[in-house]
């Protein structure tokens, strides 16, 4: 075999063997002889074979479970939260050097920042306030993951499980209330139809004639529901008022 051949075979392979497709959302980190060379970006790339080394950093968003934990509130309520973790690499190079592992080590602080938080907090904050909270934690870990070239976009309380006796008592207290709110929708509604039924009475005792016309309109309401025949005095006031009508028309 001619050594013209060989050596084009060689290089042929040395060239090969560098050849690197990274895709959009990847970039590579180059190593050279163990020091940081370059970054790669997305495309066709070559490296020296045996020189460089390439570690590939995806830079899509992470969505991370973060695991269950058990969380003891300032009020002394022993409670299990898990949540949900969104975040991206923003610098691959400290993303590859400044952490050995960035996706354990984000979800091992996610879960010590998660009970530090709750654990500072009372349940009706957590049960009422959690966006505040969500909020609080993603500025803690954010603030910590930076030296890392991490950025935390989000953090959402998935579920509070609560105790069954907790549980138990909350059940108790919102149907007290809903009790308590039926009884004061109750009352407002009586106190507003004494004020009616007193503007109506203010206006009847200013004018004697609509007491009796009240009192013919009730007996014409009591004719027409029964069949049977009801006798009811008549008060001379009625009749003498008309009496009095008449007179005035006619003077």
């Amino acid at each position: 075999m001619s050594p013209w051949l060989i050596f084009v075979g060689v290089v042929t392979l040395l060239f090969i063997s560098g050849v690197r497709i990274f895709y959009e959302y990847e970039r590579g980190v180059v190593f050279r002889l163990g020091r940081l060379s370059a970054m790669k970006g997305a495309g066709f790339r070559w490296i020296i074979p045996g020189v460089d080394r390439v570690v590939r950093v995806d830079l899509r968003i992470v969505t991370m479970d973060v695991p269950s934990q058990d969380v003891i509130t300032r009020d002394n309520v022993t409670i299990k939260v898990n949540a949900v973790v969104y975040f991206r690499v923003l610098d691959p190079n400290k993303a590859t050097i400044a952490v050995n592992n960035y996706l354990y080590a984000t979800s091992q602080l996610a879960q010590t920042t998660l009970r530090s938080v709750l654990g500072e907090s009372e349940l009706d904050e957590l049960l009422t306030s959690r966006e505040t909270i969500n909020h609080k934690l993603q500025e803690i870990l954010d603030r910590q993951t930076d030296a890392w070239g991490i950025k935390i976009s989000q953090v959402e309380v998935k579920h509070i499980d609560l105790p069954q006796e907790m549980q138990r008592a909350m059940a108790r207290q919102a149907e007290a209330e809903r009790e308590r709110r039926g009884k004061v929708i109750a009352a407002e509604g009586e106190y507003q139809a004494a004020e009616r039924l007193n503007d109506a009475a203010m206006i009847m005792s200013k004018n004697p004639i609509t007491i009796q016309l009240r009192y013919l309109q009730t007996l014409g309401e009591i004719a027409s529901e029964t069949n049977s025949v009801t006798l009811f005095p008549i008060p001379i006031d009625i009749i003498q008022g008309f009496l009095d009508m008449k007179k005035n028309i006619g003077a």
